[in-house]
């Protein structure tokens, strides 16, 4: 058995359910796959003393795991007064408008598409529900509109799909690209050098106890991988799905359609800077 603490990130154990700081209580959505690993985590967010939290992803649209999310809450003494997303795919967001119905707040998002209200989210914004202090930071990469939420009062940073619990994230191209993903790790990096970011809460998978051990892990397999997609153009292998299964022959074939997004937001970076 492998110790978590020598693991990229050093992922906590144990259950993933639960309190992970001070502000931050996990509910894991049962939509389990290879995609998703364990499920989406839903990220419930408040001040303590505070009888106001925010929800962060509420997740697929499953009746059950949305009224679980609004009934923890409300076991700890809080309303859900606010609903935000990381990102729109639909493990994070299918279920956002009928939560929003449910708790009759607003959901505010980069992407106007998936906003219900008049307030979205932009760099700079900072939340302060029930007086908490969860600043928006801006990583695009995974999509064209994933955001990140710095909370300073624990040292933390909730990632949504921009650094996992577990394993690497896709850059889903043509949405995602290359280029902006890993500015995106770079800002990342930088919350833990200038900020103090010690902890992951990600989108999927056990929280990370060791930020940036993670985001350079990121870093450096980005590398390599690129490098790797690198070579196998130059031995000849032109298409993309020549390339996953040369470079990726060694992940699930199951997971090979997600590697081609990657692989083709790593094709369109190397012309983009002149490498191949």
């Amino acid at each position: 058995m492998t110790d978590a603490a020598a693991l990229p990130g050093q992922p906590r154990g144990g259950v993933l359910s639960g309190p992970a700081t001070a502000r931050a209580v996990n509910v894991l959505a049962p939509n389990a796959s290879a995609m998703t690993l364990d499920g989406t985590n839903t990220w419930i967010v408040s001040e303590p003393g505070s009888e106001l939290a925010v929800v962060v992803d509420p997740g697929p649209l499953d009746d059950v795991h949305l009224r679980t999310v609004i009934a923890t809450a409300e076991e700890a003494g809080k309303r859900v007064a606010l609903t935000l997303l990381t990102h729109g795919h639909p493990d994070h967001a299918e279920g956002a408008a009928r939560f929003a119905e449910l708790t009759r707040t607003s959901v505010r998002a980069l992407d106007p598409a998936l906003r219900l209200g008049d307030e979205g989210l932009a760099a700079g914004d900072v939340i302060t529900t029930g007086g908490l202090e969860m600043r928006v930071v801006p990583t695009p990469g995974h999509t064209a509109d994933s955001l990140c939420f710095h909370l300073p009062a624990d040292q933390a940073v909730l990632t949504g799909d921009t650094v996992l619990g577990r394993g690497t994230t896709v850059v889903a191209h043509p949405d995602g690209r290359l280029g902006d993903y890993l500015d995106s790790l770079r800002r990342l990096r930088s919350l833990t050098v200038d900020d103090g970011v010690r902890t992951v809460l990600p989108g999927h998978g056990p929280v990370l106890e060791d930020a940036q051990g993670a985001v350079e892990y990121y870093l450096a397999h980005r590398a390599n991988r690129l490098a790797q997609v690198e070579t196998a153009v130059e031995n000849g292998y032109a298409i993309a799905s020549e390339v996953v299964a040369h470079v990726y022959a060694d992940v699930d074939r199951s997971l090979w359609p997600a590697a081609e997004l990657s692989v083709r937001a790593q094709l369109e970076y190397l012309r983009e800077h002149g490498l191949i």
